[in-house]
């Protein structure tokens, strides 16, 4: 643990906890000392906190929509009175479905906005108020490369999800730097999280256009969040952090591995 971070004793909101990049999260807070509070839908949010918390750490659940305004006021609400501060906001939550939009119902798309953007709008403005009055914070945004650096089928709603964070992030950063609050944002690419696992498949085709030549782990994505919650970051504000492999950076041309460069200009 390093002393400089500036987590230790803190008390971070985690949304979507309960697996993938979420859970990553709070295990990575909790162990550089934060008292971390998961907000998930899912029960097995418990789960993911009593694991964290077995390992010495400080780690506990809260069920909650976080789509909702109630549910998110309720978390905060239990936030404080268990740990007295809020003093690091993670929104992570975000809702899968795969839809073209010739097909895609309005209900799809009320789900994804709601669970993805509106969240993401709920979360902040129920914690701002606090970190206000304590004239300190950090919020650290899950976003993605899709939709705020490239496209892909099937995935409208969940594009403009992502893309929106960006533009709400921008905004809030220049609301809010006057109050030493700081909000940035992650920008995962391809992640290999629990549900990625379920579709070997297509592990190849994704590695396929990664320079890296792999896929990321959620501890990668939660390691970024760590430093944009630090005192490290207290300077960075309304920024965006791509973890991806190197995946958006070719132009439409095929990827050179290893050696073919020099074949290329024979």
């Amino acid at each position: 643990m390093n002393a400089m971070d500036g987590i230790e004793g803190r008390t971070a909101i985690v949304t979507g906890g309960a697996q993938g990049i979420g859970r990553a999260i709070a295990a990575t807070l909790a162990a550089a000392g934060a008292n971390v509070v998961i907000a998930d839908i899912k029960p097995a949010g418990a789960d993911a906190a009593a694991a964290i918390a077995a390992g010495g750490h400080v780690c506990s659940f809260v069920q909650a929509d976080v789509s909702r305004a109630d549910d998110v006021a309720r978390v905060v609400e239990v936030a404080i009175e268990r740990h007295g501060s809020i003093d690091i906001l993670c929104p992570n939550a975000a809702v899968f479905r795969r839809s073209l939009l010739v097909d895609m119902s309005e209900e799809d798309w009320d789900a994804v906005i709601d669970g993805g953007l509106k969240s993401v709008f709920l979360c902040v403005r129920s914690c701002l108020p606090t970190m206000i009055r304590q004239r300190c914070g950090r919020i650290v945004v899950t976003g993605s490369i899709t939709g705020a650096r490239v496209g892909q089928t099937h995935n409208a709603h969940y594009g403009a999800v992502k893309g929106g964070i960006v533009g709400f992030v921008r905004c809030v950063a220049l609301e809010v730097a006057q109050h030493n609050i700081t909000i940035n944002i992650v920008e995962p690419g391809n992640i290999l999280t629990e549900s990625m696992m379920t579709v070997p498949e297509l592990h190849r085709s994704f590695i396929d256009h990664i320079p890296l030549d792999r896929m990321g782990a959620p501890e990668e994505v939660a390691a970024a969040v760590r430093f944009l919650a630090s005192e490290g970051a207290s300077y960075i504000t309304g920024q965006s952090l791509v973890i991806d492999g190197g995946q958006i950076l070719p132009e439409n041309l095929p990827l050179l591995r290893a050696g073919e460069e020099a074949r290329s200009h024979q």
